[in-house]
């Protein structure tokens, strides 16, 4: 277990709803009412968020908060480079979304020279920039902050120079080249996307497993599948978005989309994928206790991120 490092960060700056950095603690009383242990078996390590910049006003329409995100993407990106140097297994439990921005930037920048592969299970594919979000809402933007990609293409929005400026050092944190590309994001369960990400997708062919295509072909060949299309990959990433869930299970989470996996198909989905060799961390984010009712979609979050450690646990 010492090379397993839970990872804490209770930032919330980059949702569109308040709430999400509750979803931490949400987790832990989860694993109190299932009589769980869990998290008596990690000294985590608590990462700063910058949850005051909602009391200082935004000044930065087309990407609310960003000078906070900013300093909470930093603040995870140094975290996660430090423990891979070490070897450690971080398990991060974020609040909203953006966060994986930093967690991708680390693992890239302490291992250079290895390609990094992205699994990304998520309703959302998150690859708006300031130029084309049309929420503002950065927990849409951690992988076009990793592709180093604007998609002035499919321009919306017209960014004030003070956000841009921002955007660029966001962009350039651990080295000015991009951390990832294109072809290696698979995405599953993507099924709400606007069309400057359609765009992105169609133009630089990211493939996307649906919830359908995963049913059709059974969660285990849809993790074989996956984890084949980065077969040039040295390491793999995994990020575990709660609005991948269907909502009958809880609305627990600031963007819920109909037409999810069900708890099951998802355990099994990440117990599955967290056995390849490569896969070197594993993010769960976008639980929001205060959406919800008796604390449901925390005890199905749960379920996923103690299964999915477990299975970590036997294969490491």
């Amino acid at each position: 277990m010492r090379d397993i490092k839970l990872v804490e960060v209770r930032s919330e700056l980059a949702a569109g709803t308040r709430g999400a950095s509750m979803g931490i603690d949400a987790l832990k009383v989860a694993s109190l009412d299932k009589k769980s242990d869990f998290f008596s078996k990690f000294d985590p390590v608590n990462v700063k968020d910058a949850n005051d910049y909602l009391w200082r006003g935004n000044e930065h329409p087309f990407a609310k908060y960003i000078d906070g995100v900013y300093e909470v993407i930093h603040n995870v990106y140094t975290t996660i480079k430090d423990l891979r140097e070490r070897r450690k297994f971080p398990i991060v439990l974020a609040g909203d979304h953006s966060t994986a921005a930093g967690t991708i930037m680390g693992i890239k920048a302490a291992h250079t020279d290895r390609r990094l592969g992205v699994i990304w299970i998520d309703a959302h594919a998150d690859l708006h920039s300031p130029y084309t979000s049309p929420s503002g809402n950065m927990h849409g933007m951690p992988l076009a902050i990793c592709l180093g990609i604007d998609n002035l293409e499919q321009k919306q929005n017209e960014p004030l120079p003070g956000t841009i400026a921002y955007w660029e050092k966001l962009k350039n944190l651990g080295g000015k080249n991009p951390k990832i590309i294109p072809e290696d994001i698979v995405f599953i369960g993507v099924r709400s996307t606007e069309e400057p990400e359609n765009y992105l997708i169609r133009h630089h062919v990211i493939n996307n497993i649906s919830v359908a295509e995963s049913r059709a072909l059974g969660i285990r060949n849809t993790a074989e599948k996956a984890l084949h299309l980065l077969r040039d990959c040295d390491q793999i990433y995994i990020s575990f978005d709660v609005d991948s869930l269907d909502t009958s299970i809880s609305k627990g989470t600031g963007t819920p989309v109909p037409d999810g996996f069900t708890i099951k198909e998802a355990v099994d989905l990440n117990e599955a994928l967290i056995k390849d060799k490569r896969v070197c961390a594993w993010e769960i984010v976008e639980v929001n206790p205060t959406l919800d009712t008796e604390n449901a979609m925390a005890e199905n979050a749960f379920e996923v991120l103690e299964s999915t450690t477990i299975s970590l646990i036997q294969n490491f």
